[in-house]
């Protein structure tokens, strides 16, 4: 039977939540272990079992997988792999699971993988003959997705959306015909800067922001980037978020990115810079690109 440490709004109250968890030897492979993104209760038992019997855990921070393993009474060592991982890390991680091992990956919060190191390792497991699974659980990209009131039967997920001014109206631009939802991270000291960049390159296009999800102080903006921008004014945004732009609408796709981001470059760069950079962002032939840009010029 395991029994919290701690008691607070998050964390699992043992009057209430009473289980067992099965000690048993795990298939060797690598575990890719969900963990909740907030709300410590949101882990799963599926989740627990393999914490408690993998032969090593490696995560993104212990500090922050520690915290979640004392509230479930889980004493394990931790060991540190994360996008900082060099290339002898990530093999000695890869020899464990090819000697026969249980390892469990976990991130800090979510899904691993998503916006998080590990492709290249599941990839190296993979091509060399070992087994990668996973234990399923929170994503904060699903729960924004339900939360916005955007449509949510076709979306893509870019990760986060570049630092620099120039780069982020290029990266947002490229998308602006893209019919599905566009689900994106962002930090809080840039959020502001990239409404407004969406306010100018999207118009009055829905959006949403999710922030803190699964915590006490959840909050979720709808509306234009605008009226988002405005409501934010008034608050103290913390925490993580989550971005989100509807479709472009049917009858309003066209020509329209590629105009947008040579008129951009074109400003600044040499006619040949910008279509070499056009053409890169869109997958164009740059006769194509190159063509379209003379036009604009005239």
């Amino acid at each position: 039977m395991t029994n919290p440490t701690q008691k607070t709004n998050d964390t699992p109250d043992s009057n209430q939540y009473s289980f067992t968890l099965e000690r048993r030897k795990l298939e060797s492979g690598l575990y890719l272990v969900s963990t909740p993104i907030g709300h410590l209760k949101d882990i799963t038992l599926h989740a627990l079992e393999v914490i408690l019997n993998c032969d090593h855990i490696f995560c993104e921070d212990t500090r922050v997988t520690g915290k979640l393993l004392r509230a479930y009474g889980l004493k394990r060592q931790l060991s540190v792999y994360n996008d900082h991982a060099s290339p002898d890390q990530r093999e000695k991680l890869v020899n464990l699971v090819l000697e026969g091992q249980s390892v469990a990956l976990l991130s800090d919060a979510g899904a691993p993988l998503i916006s998080d190191p590990g492709y290249k390792l599941v990839r190296n497991i993979c091509n060399r003959g070992g087994k990668v699974m996973t234990v399923p659980g929170a994503s904060a990209v699903i729960s924004a997705l339900q939360l916005s009131g955007l449509p949510s039967d076709s979306f893509s997920f870019f990760g986060f959306i570049p630092v620099k001014s120039k780069a982020r109206d290029a990266f947002l631009t490229a998308k602006k015909s893209n019919e599905e939802t566009l689900v994106f991270f962002e930090t809080v000291p840039r959020i502001k800067k990239t409404l407004d960049a969406v306010s100018r390159i999207f118009g009055d296009r829905q959006c949403a922001v999710a922030r803190e999800l699964t915590k006490k102080f959840e909050t979720i903006y709808r509306g234009t980037a605008k009226d988002i921008l405005q409501a934010m004014e008034k608050d103290t945004v913390k925490g993580e978020i989550v971005f989100l732009i509807g479709g472009c609408p049917e009858g309003e796709q066209g020509p329209g990115n590629m105009d947008d981001l040579l008129r951009s470059y074109m400003a600044d760069m040499s006619l040949k810079d910008a279509v070499e950079e056009v053409s890169k962002i869109l997958s164009l032939p740059k006769k194509q690109v190159y063509s379209r840009a003379l036009e604009l010029k005239e």
